[in-house]
This record gives structure tokens, C-alpha cells and sequence, in this order.
């Protein structure tokens, strides 16, 4: 469904993603796991648009959108939540969500399954979105994005700063995401929350792909073992 083929990506003379392919199956939920500065994050704002491609290509079901905008990326149904959120704290939950429109057409609805999915919003749909706990807002921007139906949904660090609780609930969460269909890409830290609900897990290291299939296969192949110590006893 979406596949990156030999792409290279460089922040200055730091050459971070280097001759990566990798692809996403559809309705799955894929988990990248990778230290700091490995180029996790970079890989997300590439598939959004947000950082162009140096070199390499993007192809979303078979379309190659290498070089397409972040908004036309968003028309053809790719969903962001960045890490941190990044919702706007002085508009209300209602016009957070209403900001995920941008690739609908004009005068469209909050979709009756946005409130479904998330109860708790429909409750504060009037209240500021700083005024919300830091799992409310959690919801929100995933709220957001799911707003314009998207068919793959890009996660970067969603449970960072959340409760056991809201973790629990974030869990619960990205499997009714994916059983509506929607592939979901889950960069994440918490390796717990991972496991519970990830059917692919790929392992990012120096700028390419280490290993990747099924999630506890991965976390005890040597070479991972060797270089994320402790990754196991943490799962």
C-alpha cells in the first residue's frame, strides 16, 4: 500500500536515512523502533511531504508521490499525528477538529464515528483544547486526523506523557483504528504499548532498516539483542 524504495534523506552533512525500502502492508499496524537520532521522525515528515526527498521514492498504492505536497498527500488519505501533539490550545475541541478539514469539501461534518470512537469530545466540544488533560488532547489530534478519513495513519510517539491508564486506553484505541481498516505507521518509545497491538515491527538503525516482521521475532534476533539491549526485559 505505501512503499518507500531507496530513499536518502540528509539534515546538513548528516546523511540520516540511507537507501531505506520498506513497505507497509494494508490494515496492519507497523511499529519503527529505533533510537534517538536514528531518523524516525524524519522518515514520517518525509511520507507526509513535510521534508522534500532528496532522492528515492514514495509510492502510495502504486502512485508515486515523491514529490507531492503535504495537503495533496492528505487528499489522497495519509493522516499525521506529529509527536506532540501540536494541537492549537487556544481554539475550541470543536475547531481543532474542524481543522482536519482541509482536504474535505466545504461545510463538511465532524463524521458521527469521530464522536463514537471518542465520547470524551463530543462532551467538551466547546471548550479550549489547552483547557484538556494531556490525554484529551491525545485523542484530540488523533480525532483530528482521522477527521478527513484517511486510509494510512502516521503515529509519532503518541503515548509519550501519557498515564498507565490513558496508555491503556491509547491501546484500546489503535485497535478499533485498525479494525475500520486503517493501516497505522506507530513510532514509539513505550515498547509495552507496542507489543500489544503492533502485527509488524521493524527496527531502525544507521539510517536503514535492521530487521523487521513479526514483533517478537524481531525483538530477539542477535543483531537487535545486540544493539538495543534490554528491549526484551522492557516488552
Amino acid at each position: 500500500m505505501l512503499r518507500i524504495e531507496k530513499l536518502n534523506q540528509y539534515y546538513g552533512g548528516s546523511h540520516i536515512l540511507r537507501d531505506l525500502s520498506f513497505e507497509i502492508p494494508a490494515g496492519k499496524v507497523t511499529a519503527l523502533l529505533g533510537r534517538n537520532g536514528v531518523g524516525k521522525t524524519t522518515l514520517l515528515r518525509v511520507l507526509m511531504g513535510l521534508v522534500p526527498t532528496r532522492t528515492g521514492e514514495v509510492k502510495f498504492f502504486d502512485k508515486d508521490i515523491t514529490h507531492a505536497k503535504p495537503y495533496e498527500r492528505a487528499q489522497a488519505g495519509i493522516g499525521y499525528v506529529p509527536q506532540g501533539r501540536e494541537i492549537f490550545p487556544r481554539l475550541t475541541v470543536e475547531e481543532n477538529l474542524r481543522m482536519g478539514f482541509a482536504t474535505l469539501p466545504r461545510g463538511a461534518r465532524v463524521p458521527e464515528r469521530i464522536y463514537e470512537m471518542f465520547p470524551v469530545l463530543r462532551q467538551m466540544l466547546g471548550r479550549r483544547g489547552g483547557d484538556l488533560s494531556g490525554g484529551q488532547q491525545q485523542q484530540l489530534a488523533i480525532a483530528r486526523a482521522l477527521a478527513s478519513d484517511p486510509k494510512v495513519l502516521l503515529l509519532d510517539e503518541v503515548a509519550g506523557g501519557l498515564t498507565e491508564h490513558e496508555c491503556a486506553a491509547l491501546v484500546a484505541l489503535i485497535k478499533d483504528i485498525r479494525q475500520a481498516g486503517i493501516s497505522i505507521i506507530w513510532i514509539e518509545h513505550i515498547v509495552h504499548a507496542l507489543l500489544a497491538v503492533v502485527d509488524r515491527l521493524a527496527v531502525l538503525h544507521g539510517g536503514a532498516i535492521l530487521a523487521q516482521g513479526a514483533p517478537q521475532a524481531v525483538i530477539r534476533a542477535p543483531a537487535v539483542a545486540e544493539i538495543y539491549m534490554g528491549i526484551e526485559a522492557d516488552a
